[in-house]
């Protein structure tokens, strides 16, 4: 797993598990890496790699070192590189978002509102899609970025409306996602989860510390909770089949991370 902040990242008990179900004698190891560091670090590797996970701040950087799949060239994110006679990259995130809504059963949604818009808002935006939205309100901060995430988003068939960060949540929204640290959402109070009368699920892609304020305040409303281990697990279930070829239960990643998996958020 290469990024930073990396410290705190569960992926090498997942993978190892997946590696240990399969019988492989494979190792997985977190590395601090900066964007500017990646290429250099990828030219450095020998055949004994298999492959890499991603995360930020990697991921555009990633999408610009390999033969892209058609989720990359969409997004312009990878999460996933796998080595051999051609460096191919991925993005799983995309199809791990469907699988954990799906499998949560909220795999059909008409209206959401997301919150936040980049790299990880992009897969977002495209899960929901996927999903059966027809319209996204997408909440930040900057002006700026949010007119640049419209601009991205005019190439799928859905109607996506900028707000600024903390505005009513669309009263029509049946699930709500964030995909920013939860220090960022400042006060819990903007919002309003319990008032939003069609909502039937919250999705906070943190995990770390966890339970964030925002998947807090939707149990306390009675809603069904998604969080990163949902999404780190069902992604990573694609990363092991696309670096092994085989495919691991998604029951199986899950047991191992919540036996690692404390309240402090700490592997």
């Amino acid at each position: 797993m290469l990024g930073s902040p990396i410290d705190h990242s569960l992926s090498p008990v997942i993978h190892r598990a997946a590696y240990a179900h399969l019988g492989l004698d494979w190792g997985y190891e977190r590395i601090e890496l900066q964007a500017d560091e990646f290429p250099g670090f990828l030219d450095s590797l020998d055949e004994a790699w298999r492959g890499l996970s991603v995360t930020m701040p990697l991921k555009e950087a990633a999408a610009r070192s390999g033969e892209p799949d058609d989720d990359v060239l969409l997004t312009g994110a990878a999460n996933t590189v796998v080595l051999g006679a051609e460096r191919r990259v991925y993005n799983t995130d995309i199809a791990g978002l469907i699988d954990a809504l799906a499998e949560a059963g909220t795999q059909r949604v008409r209206v959401a509102t997301m919150i936040g818009n980049g790299a990880t808002a992009r897969s977002a935006l495209v899960a929901l899609v996927r999903c059966g939205a027809a319209l996204i309100e997408v909440q930040g901060r900057s002006p700026e970025r949010l007119a640049e995430f419209g601009r991205w988003a005019r190439q799928f068939d859905v109607e996506v409306q900028p707000r600024s960060l903390g505005a009513p949540i669309d009263p029509e929204s049946e699930l709500l996602l964030s995909t920013v640290p939860s220090d960022a959402l400042g006060r819990l109070e903007r919002l309003q989860v319990p008032l939003c009368p069609a909502l039937r699920a919250v999705f906070d892609v943190s995990y770390h510390p966890w339970p964030t304020p925002l998947a807090q305040a939707a149990a306390g409303a009675g809603l069904a909770v998604l969080g990163g281990l949902d999404l780190l697990v069902h992604q990573a279930r694609h990363q092991v089949r696309l670096m092994t070829g085989h495919d691991v239960p998604a029951a199986v990643l899950m047991s191992a991370v919540r036996k690692e998996f404390n309240p402090s958020g700490r592997s």
